[in-house]
C-alpha cells in the first residue's frame, strides 16, 4: 500500500531539515574519530525510523518502500553510516515480520520499532560471505535449547544490539535462523566481540562475534519449528530490503559528491575564471548529474516493485549494482574536481570516496549482483 504522497513529503522534508541542521555540520567529527553518534541515533528513534516500514499494528509507521528509499537517501547524503544503523535493524524486523510466528512478532517487533531494542543481522563468516551455504556456525539441540558455536563477521550494530538474527546450520545441515537475545555491550555470557577496523563506514561498530557454547531457547528459532531449514530463505527475502537500502545510501553519497563538486566548481578559480566555466569540468558535472538521476530512478523502481508485494530480486539487484558503482564513480570525480583539496579531511569528499566502496561490497558484491541478475534474466527470457 502506497503512503499518501503529502504525508511522505512531510516526513522526508522533516528529516532533510534535520540532516541539514544537525547531521551535515557534525558528520565528519564523528566519522574521523570513529565515534558512535548517539544523539543522531536518538533523533532517528524519535522520528520513528527504526520501525518505518513495519505495519502500525506492531508499532511501526507503515511507510512504503519508496518513502523509505527517499529517507535513506537524505540521511546518507549527510552521514552514510546512519543508513547502516537502520539497515541491519530493519532487515531483522522484516525477517521477523515475514517469517516469524504471530507470537514472535508481538514479542519482538514493538520494542524494535520504537528503537529501544536494537537489532543486528548475522550471516557472513570469514569464509562464507557471498557463499552463505559454506557457513560453519553450528546450532546443536540440547534439551529445550540449541547450543551455538562459530564466528560471524561484519555484524553491524553487534555491540549495541539486544537482538541478533543469527544464521546457523543444524546437525543435518539445515540452514536456520535463531534470535539471540543479549544485553548491549561487548561482554555477554559466551559471546566475545572484536571490532573490525575499516577504511570508511566509520562512526558505528562493525563487529566480529564468536559464540562458544552459547545457549538459545528452541522457541527462539525464527518461525518456531516450522522455521527449521528456512533461515537462508528468510535472509535472502529480507535482503531485498537491504539492497534497496544500499542503493538508496549509494544515491545519497552520489548526491553529496555531486553537490559538493557543483558548489566547489562555482567557487574555485583557475586561469582567471571559475572552473565550472571550463568545459571539461562542466561536462563532468553534466555526466554526474545524469548518472545520479538514473541511479535514483532505478532505486525507486525497485522499491515500487517491493511495494507491489512482488519478489524484487532482479530490480533490487540491478539498483544495488548500478547505484553503488555510480556512487564510487561520482565520489572519485568529485575528488578530482576538488584537486588537492579533495585529498584532505578539510573537505567531505574524501569521506565520500572512502564510504562509497562499502556499497559495492555490502549485501553482495557487484559480481554477485551480476550473477543474481543473470539468473533472473534467464528465467524471464528463457527460450525453450
Amino acid at each position: 500500500m502506497a503512503t499518501d504522497l503529502d504525508i511522505a513529503d512531510q516526513i522526508v522534508e522533516t528529516v532533510a531539515r534535520w540532516v541539514d541542521n544537525e547531521v551535515v555540520p557534525n558528520a565528519s567529527t564523528f566519522e574521523l574519530a570513529d565515534e558512535f553518534p548517539d544523539a543522531m541515533v536518538e533523533q532517528m528513534k524519535a522520528f520513528g525510523l527504526f520501525g518505518c516500514v513495519i505495519p502500525e499494528q506492531y508499532g511501526g509507521l507503515g511507510l512504503d518502500h519508496i518513502t523509505y528509499a527517499r529517507l535513506i537517501e537524505e540521511i546518507s547524503r549527510g552521514f552514510m553510516s546512519l543508513g547502516g544503523v537502520l539497515n541491519s535493524h530493519l532487515i531483522v524486523c522484516t525477517m521477523i515480520l515475514r517469517f516469524g510466528t504471530e507470537a514472535q512478532r508481538e514479542r519482538w517487533l514493538p520494542d524494535l520499532c520504537s528503537g529501544e531494542t536494537r537489532a543486528a543481522f548475522s550471516l557472513s563468516e570469514h569464509d562464507a560471505g557471498s557463499d552463505a551455504k559454506a557457513m560453519t556456525c553450528r546450532a546443536v539441540p540440547d534439551g529445550k535449547d540449541y547450543v551455538i558455536n562459530g564466528t560471524k563477521m561484519w555484524v553491524t550494530n553487534g555491540e549495541r544490539a539486544r537482538i541478533v538474527a543469527l544464521i546457523a546450520k543444524t546437525p543435518d545441515d539445515r540452514v536456520t535462523c535463531f534470535i539471540i537475545e543479549k544485553d548491549p555491550g561487548t561482554d555477554f555470557e559466551n559471546i566475545t566481540f572484536q571490532k573490525v577496523e575499516k577504511l570508511g563506514y566509520r562512526g558505528l561498530e562493525t563487529m566480529e562475534m564468536t559464540y562458544v557454547d552459547q545457549r538459545v531457547p528452541a522457541e527462539n528459532m525464527l518461525g518456531d519449528l516450522a522455521g527449521m531449514g528456512r533461515g537462508l530463505n528468510a535472509a535472502l527475502s529480507a535482503l531485498e530490503l537491504g539492497r534497496i537500502n544500499i542503493a538508496a545510501r549509494a544515491v545519497g553519497v552520489a548526491r553529496a559528491s555531486f553537490e559538493a563538486a557543483m558548489a566547489y566548481a562555482q567557487q574555485r578559480e583557475t586561469f582567471g575564471k571559475k572552473i565550472y566555466d571550463h568545459q571539461v569540468i562542466a561536462f563532468k558535472l553534466a555526466d554526474m548529474a545524469t548518472k545520479l538521476e538514473a541511479a535514483r530512478l532505478m532505486c525507486h523502481s525497485a522499491a515500487r516493485k517491493l511495494d507491489e508485494g512482488i519478489r524484487a530480486d532482479l530490480e533490487a539487484g540491478m539498483a544495488k549494482l548500478f547505484c553503488s558503482e555510480t556512487a564510487a564513480e561520482l565520489a572519485f570525480e568529485a575528488m578530482r574536481i576538488h584537486g588537492g583539496n579533495g585529498y584532505t579531511s578539510e573537505y567531505p569528499v574524501e569521506r565520500y570516496y572512502r564510504d562509497a566502496p562499502l556499497m559495492i561490497i555490502g549485501e553482495g558484491t557487484s559480481e554477485i549482483q551480476k550473477m543474481v541478475i543473470a539468473r533472473q534474466l534467464l528465467d524471464k527470457y528463457r527460450v525453450d
